[in-house]
């Protein structure tokens, strides 16, 4: 049984970016933020989502079966590291955001302006991998997640790193249809200067071939 008992969280816990905190994070709210933010997630307050991780769970969710969609978590995630102006979800993750990609994923990218290692999801089987990009320069928008507004590559941008990488992400076989979607989505005159300026054309071309219809 889940105590609902004084349910208020610090605001430090409560007003972090997409709703995700790191235990290093919380030490100005608690002298040891460790065992207490593990409290909070055998409260069923927190899901611990990644280890030294956690997201704040819904009210009306406190007590239920929940789980963030893995591309909120993933932003969630990068966003704690790097802050939430620095954390862009891009490929299948930006891909899957856009409805591009129908199913569920086990693999999350995010772009971020710095080096980091893959991590494990604890409330799932998943990963989230960090691609070292210059985030200021890519094509990108806020969209509303479960967690909150994420940063998220634009269909141009999203047609251009798909075909760049098709395997980054551990999901080949859904990148040609994801592709044709969002080419027809994307404005062909952004597409073509982006590819320019990225130098990226020769992916363009691929991505054109991809999305061009049967014979």
């Amino acid at each position: 049984m889940v105590n609902r008992r004084n349910t208020s969280l610090p605001a430090v816990l409560a007003s972090a970016p997409l709703r995700t905190i790191r235990a290093e994070d919380a030490g100005g709210a608690y002298a040891f933020p460790g065992p207490e933010l593990a409290r909070l997630a055998d409260r069923g307050q927190l899901q611990r989502v990644a280890h030294g991780y956690y997201v704040v769970v819904p009210q009306d969710m406190i007590g239920r079966e929940w789980v963030p969609n893995l591309e909120a978590a993933a932003a969630g995630i990068a966003s704690a590291i790097y802050g939430a102006n620095h954390a862009v979800l891009m490929g299948i993750s930006a891909a899957r955001v856009l409805g591009a990609i129908p199913r569920a994923l086990a693999t999350a990218v995010v772009a971020v302006p710095g080096q980091h290692r893959p991590i494990r999801l604890k409330d799932r089987q998943a990963v989230v991998r960090f691609v070292k990009r210059d985030t200021d320069r890519l094509d990108a928008e806020r969209i509303e997640t479960p967690l909150g507004p994420a940063i998220v590559t634009t269909p141009e941008q999203t047609v251009l790193d798909l075909a760049q990488r098709p395997a980054l992400g551990d999901a080949p076989n859904e990148v040609p249809a994801a592709i044709r979607m969002l080419y027809e989505r994307s404005d062909h005159q952004r597409l073509q200067a982006l590819a320019a300026d990225q130098r990226r054309t020769a992916s363009l071309r691929r991505a054109e071939s991809w999305a061009a219809p049967e014979k």
